[in-house]
């Protein structure tokens, strides 16, 4: 579910995380090559995200509980 980022923290080991509109934290590491994010280093760039939509893994996966889906029934997926 897209969340919008409404500001920065940092975790106890110092990354980068963003609060979400919906009060859950998402990591927004600059980890090389796997995830260029150089904007998260300054905090001009992090200025630049406030607004900017992420997905809410932690929103979907409790809009996923509240509708349950086949699997939830005991019903063999095909």
């Amino acid at each position: 579910m897209k969340q919008q980022i409404r500001g920065f923290d940092t975790d106890e080991q110092g990354d980068w995380r963003a609060e979400l509109k919906c009060g859950h934290f998402q990591h927004v590491r600059h980890n090389p090559p796997l995830t260029t994010r150089s904007w998260v280093q300054t905090e001009a760039g992090r200025a630049s995200r406030i607004g900017f939509e992420l997905d809410c893994k932690r929103c979907d996966e409790e809009a996923e509980k509240e509708s349950p889906g086949v699997q939830d029934f005991g019903l063999p997926l095909i």
